[in-house]
């Protein structure tokens, strides 16, 4: 099992101080990924740490997919494997939520999985730099063709080499999702996997995306990338309290009643209850009820939370649960080393 390291939002500061980074690459870390929603986005970070590094790779989880052409998205994917030298790059795509999609990006949410399905064609196209590319879809045409286009538009192929063999990822918890990510990507960036439940829960949608692929071994090569949140204290209930606010976040206002994927993907674990007692909290102002009332047990499936041999304990679930990579989201180089020291 690979070790990653996820800086989610924060990699502004991770990149003006780099002492967190260093030591992941120091300890053999494979890549540093770096998220955006409405702040910082992830490429310029990514494009700081990997200049400034030498070894490990840079990953985006993800770039939004509703936010930038697949053009632009090829351009940027490119533009950072040169930068960090060649085969440093994953490139991590998601489709975000409607709350962000249409309030942030100002578009239509309109089909997730078609669209998805066209941006990685065209990405992949693209990076393969063969021939000028043209496509014809339905959210996407190369060269557009809608009722005002100039007529002008001309097939265009990458300036510069070829980029092959940038690895894609898509973030998905769906089960239609999931299935279309088991089929199309190389890579899977699942959030709050359960070691426990997960298997039963996604496991029939990747073998479904893998026998649609056609691909023969694709299972076998197939990255399955989950961030786990790390916190090392030995008072659990201290360590618990670090993760419990991302947590409610996310399955409380992380989206509109009815329309919270990660709210799904509790009740789906089982958490039916817990989850939509947080959601009407969390939605009706009351965070640190909401807070309150993540339940301990959700929280030890889906982090690593405790001492420091509780957390090697818990490692030997991850181990046989269909992860292969495992993305730490922390801080603290303390707790990187805790985890590489039972996994590397």
């Amino acid at each position: 099992m690979h070790l990653d390291l996820n800086i989610g939002y924060w990699g502004v500061a991770v990149a003006r101080d780099l002492g967190l980074i260093r030591e992941a690459e120091r300890l053999g870390f494979r890549t540093v990924w770096a998220a955006e929603a409405y702040g910082a986005d992830a490429a310029t970070v990514l494009a700081a740490i990997g200049v400034q590094t030498e070894r490990i790779g840079v990953g985006s989880a993800i770039l939004q997919i509703p936010a930038r052409t697949p053009a632009m998205t090829a351009m940027t994917a490119a533009t950072l494997d040169d930068l960090t030298g060649g085969g440093r790059f994953r490139l991590g795509l998601g489709v975000s939520g409607p709350q962000v999609v249409e309030g942030w990006h100002g578009v239509a949410f309109g089909r997730p999985l078609r669209r998805t399905r066209e941006y990685v064609e065209i990405v992949r196209r693209i990076l393969a730099r063969e021939a000028p590319v043209v496509f014809e879809g339905f959210d996407y045409s190369l060269p557009y063709r809608g009722e005002d286009a100039t007529g002008l538009g001309k097939p265009l192929k990458l300036i510069g080499g070829a980029h092959p063999d940038i690895p894609i990822y898509l973030a998905a918890i769906g089960p239609k999702n999931v299935a279309l990510t088991a089929e199309i990507a190389d890579g899977w960036l699942p959030v709050f996997y359960s070691p426990e439940h997960a298997p039963a829960v996604f496991g029939r949608h990747l073998a479904e995306g893998f026998r649609r692929s056609g691909e023969a071994g694709k299972a076998e090569r197939f990255d399955v990338v989950a961030t786990v949140s790390v916190a090392v204290d030995d008072d659990v209930d201290a360590a618990r309290a670090q993760v419990k606010p991302f947590l409610a976040l996310y399955i409380g206002g992380m989206g509109a009643r009815g329309k919270n994927f990660y709210h799904d993907l509790a009740c789906r674990y089982g958490y039916e209850e817990a989850a939509v007692r947080i959601q009407d909290l969390y939605l009706n102002g009351l965070k640190e009820e909401a807070i309150a009332a993540v339940p301990d047990a959700l929280v030890d499936e889906v982090a690593l939370v405790g001492p420091e041999a509780a957390i090697r304990d818990r490692l030997e679930a991850w181990k046989g649960s269909g992860v292969t990579t495992l993305a730490l989201a922390t801080m603290d180089p303390a707790a990187l080393r805790v985890v590489a020291e039972a996994v590397l």
